[in-house]
Parts: C-alpha cells; sequence; structure tokens
C-alpha cells in the first residue's frame, strides 16, 4: 500500500484517533477488572491479526517469524509489556495521567539508547527529558501530597520503559544489518499478554456487553491502528510520526472527558503541558536539523 505525504498524515490522524479510545471505553465497563481487562483486548488483538497478517505480508509471513531471531521474540516481549502495563494501568489511574507518562517513551528511548548502545544525545534532547521530568514530578508530585496512591504511577511508567527497550532493540538489531518486523512482534506481543494475564484473570466475570467492548478495543484500537501505522512510515519521517503520535494523549484526555466525566485536573493540564510540551520542540528541532 503506497500513500503520498498527505493522505499519510490523514491515515495517521485516524490512528491516533483509534489508540486514543482506550481510556473511554474502559470506563464503559461493567464487571471485568484488571488483567481480564487485559486479556480481552490482547485475545482478540491476537485474532484481528490473525486475519490482517496474510493480507499485508502475504501468507508466508508466519513461516518467516520462524526465522525472526532472537530480536523479534524479544520485541514480541517489549509489546506485551506495552499492552499488559497501559491496560492495568487504566484501571489503576486516570486516563490523563496514563496517557501523559506514556508520551515519554521518545525521551525514554533517547536514555536507553545513550546507555546501551552509546548513542550520543543531543543538548536539546537533554533539555526536554529535564523539562519532561519536571513536568511528570509536578503531575505525580501534586497527587502524592494528596495521598495518591503510588502503584498506578509504577505501573503506568512500565509503558514507557517497555517502548523504550523494544525501540533499543530494533535499532540495534537495525545496525547488525537485521530488521526487526514490528507487525509479527505485535502479534507475539499479543500471544504473550493472552497467556500471561489469563491465569491471573480467571475466572473470568465479565459480561457480554464488557467482552464486546473490549473486542472492539482489540481490534479497532490496536490492531488496525498499529497496522496502519506501519503502513505510513512508508511516506513520513520519524520525527513526523512521534508528533502526529502526540495526538494520542489529547485525544485521549478529550475522550475521557467528554465520554466518561473524568475531568483532569490543573495538575494534569500543567505537567501534561510541560511533557508535550518538551517533546513537540524536541522533535521539531530535529526535523529542521534532518531537512
Amino acid at each position: 500500500m503506497k500513500l503520498s505525504h498527505g493522505r499519510a498524515v490523514g491515515l495517521m490522524l485516524l490512528v491516533t484517533l483509534l489508540w486514543s479510545t482506550a481510556g473511554v471505553v474502559t470506563r464503559q465497563l461493567e464487571q471485568a477488572r484488571s488483567f481480564e481487562v487485559t486479556f480481552w483486548r490482547s485475545f482478540f488483538t491476537v485474532l484481528t491479526l490473525l486475519v490482517l497478517l496474510p493480507v499485508f505480508k502475504g501468507r508466508a509471513v508466519f513461516a518467516r517469524m520462524q526465522h525472526g531471531g532472537a530480536a523479534l521474540w524479544l520485541s514480541g516481549l517489549c509489546w506485551c509489556g506495552m499492552f499488559t502495563f497501559f491496560m492495568l494501568a487504566l484501571t489503576l489511574t486516570t486516563v490523563a495521567n496514563v496517557l501523559v507518562t506514556m508520551a515519554l517513551v521518545p525521551l525514554f528511548t533517547a536514555l536507553s539508547t545513550r546507555i546501551f548502545l552509546g548513542h550520543q544525545i543531543a543538548p536539546r534532547t537533554w533539555a526536554a527529558i529535564v523539562v519532561a521530568g519536571c513536568g511528570i514530578a509536578y503531575m505525580y508530585g501534586t497527587h502524592l501530597a494528596e495521598g495518591f496512591s503510588v502503584i498506578g504511577t509504577l505501573v503506568a511508567l512500565g509503558v514507557p520503559i517497555s517502548g523504550a527497550a523494544n525501540w533499543t532493540i530494533t535499532q540495534h538489531s537495525h545496525a547488525q544489518g537485521k530488521n526487526v518486523d514490528l507487525i509479527p512482534a505485535v502479534l507475539v506481543g499479543g500471544v504473550l499478554s493472552s497467556l500471561l494475564t489469563l491465569p491471573l484473570a480467571w475466572p473470568l466475570q465479565g459480561s457480554g456487553h464488557d467482552v464486546w467492548l473490549l473486542a472492539g478495543l482489540g481490534v479497532f484500537q490496536l490492531a488496525i491502528p498499529c497496522v496502519l501505522a506501519v503502513v505510513c512510515t512508508q511516506a513520513l519521517a520519524a520525527p513526523e510520526i512521534a508528533l502526529l503520535g502526540l495526538l494520542e494523549v489529547i485525544f485521549g484526555i478529550l475522550l475521557a472527558w467528554l465520554g466518561a466525566g473524568e475531568v483532569p485536573g490543573q495538575n494534569v493540564l500543567v505537567g501534561g503541558a510541560l511533557v508535550i510540551g518538551a517533546l513537540v520542540a524536541n522533535e521539531l528541532v530535529a526535523w529542521r536539523q534532518r531537512a
């Protein structure tokens, strides 16, 4: 599938909108909680990818996965972490807190590649890391002063940590002349997440209403947009995708506000503005320098 630049931008806007629906949909659940929420979403993601992968990658995609090497399976493990931590965090803290924390993936990736791969970090990125860190500290520091539980925060931090590990593994693999196919890695992550959370979710208590909602998340919030995002990488540069991906935070907070009455507090708005502003400034400068 070949896209023009304009159509790729439009498609990425749709992708971020689909990604952002997880929070508001989770707030509509009746009985499913915690690990069961994660299990059903991952399970339906796997079913969807088993159909989509042969369409986008050809029928031989599953045979090629057998030769993906350690990088494919390590990437799948990281996807598993992102899937699991993200949905668990949504059951423990607000949608806004989870999304703003998740937006730290680019900065965590910069730190990870510096530590493990020896990549240099530009001064602008160090500045962005400091500003974003201040935003996170302000956002959660206000909660902690009010007796806020740290569990939701720690679980949410598992998302950018897993994401940073994933991109570091991918970059290392590319440097070694081996390419990691990200969509099969997503499938591996979904399978691992399902197998990990099913015993913890048993006995399943979600109503039929809950299962339908979580099936929708697996299909339309995760599997389809992940495939479309990879298609967009053919026409968009990495900084463009990073910038457009940040819209998930804005869309997600707005949807949770409008659809679930989850009004973001001042601490989230101020801290989130610092995080997003630092990321946008960092990516814009990088984009101009590359241009």
